[in-house]
């Protein structure tokens, strides 16, 4: 799939949703995560991995779930561009998707074993590990084979230290961005929140610890580790990229 398909379903000028630029070649190993609780012709949420320099995306009418007995069905849909991951507000009548869109939970993920996103996506069995404010944990979005459309996925969480029995995502149903509900979305309420300050794409920050692979970075209501699989810092600094509410590293060069 690719942003083509994307836009051809949309109209910019009738609609507020982001409109694409060329995909960035970006690393497919680990990146951003979104969760968008969209009320449309029927209430979903959309789970969203930036992968490859888009944003690989799935309907998941049950919504995400911490408890490993749930295996919500979740349907591939079109790659969104990446600034997608952050649209909260209304889709008019008579566009593409119309209706309320919450931004109910973000944060970063990593993938887990020696293959990339993108080729764990073509095998049919992507396994990573979520950091954000709701989800946490390790999952897996599995494809199931000899179904109708080829687009028929299940989104499962693993059992780990994060499961929870019962797990609802729709005792959680607000906005992360905003605090409001889906009903104070549709009718344009203020937010009850401050967004997040935004920060630049990518910056610079200096290596503190630069005989660790393992790095801790702390932001507001998140302390995230870093994977293992980033690479060491020596004694130069780390590339981050992000938003005040999570950095993710990029890359490391030594001085």
């Amino acid at each position: 799939m690719s942003l083509a398909e994307y836009a051809k379903k949309r109209d910019f000028r009738r609609t507020p949703e982001p409109e694409p630029s060329a995909a960035e070649p970006a690393p497919s190993h680990s990146g951003r995560f979104f969760v968008q609780r969209h009320n449309a012709s029927h209430l979903h949420y959309d789970f969203r991995l930036e992968i490859g320099g888009t944003l690989k995306s799935w309907a998941v009418p049950k919504g995400p779930t911490l408890d490993p007995a749930k295996k919500p069905f979740a349907a591939m849909v079109e790659d969104h561009p990446v600034d997608y991951g952050d649209f909260e507000g209304n889709i008019p009548k008579g566009n593409y998707g119309a209706g309320s869109v919450m931004l109910w939970d973000r944060g970063i993920f990593e993938i887990i074993g020696e293959e990339d996103g993108l080729a764990q996506i073509a095998r049919g069995d992507l396994k990573f590990r979520l950091h954000g404010e709701k989800l946490n944990g390790t999952f897996a979005i599995v494809f199931m084979k000899s179904r109708g459309k080829g687009n028929e996925w299940l989104l499962i969480k693993k059992q780990d230290a994060d499961a929870k029995a019962g797990w609802d995502p729709e005792a959680f149903a607000y906005s992360i961005k905003t605090g409001r509900t889906q009903e104070e979305i549709t009718a344009d309420l203020p937010a009850k929140t401050q967004p997040k300050k935004k920060v630049p794409a990518s910056i610079w920050r200096p290596c503190r610890v630069p005989s660790r692979r393992l790095c801790r970075i702390s932001f507001p209501r998140w302390e995230h580790r870093l994977p293992r699989s980033c690479p060491k810092a020596g004694a130069g600094c780390m590339k981050l990229s992000g938003t005040a509410s999570g950095l993710w590293l990029t890359s490391a060069t030594a001085r």
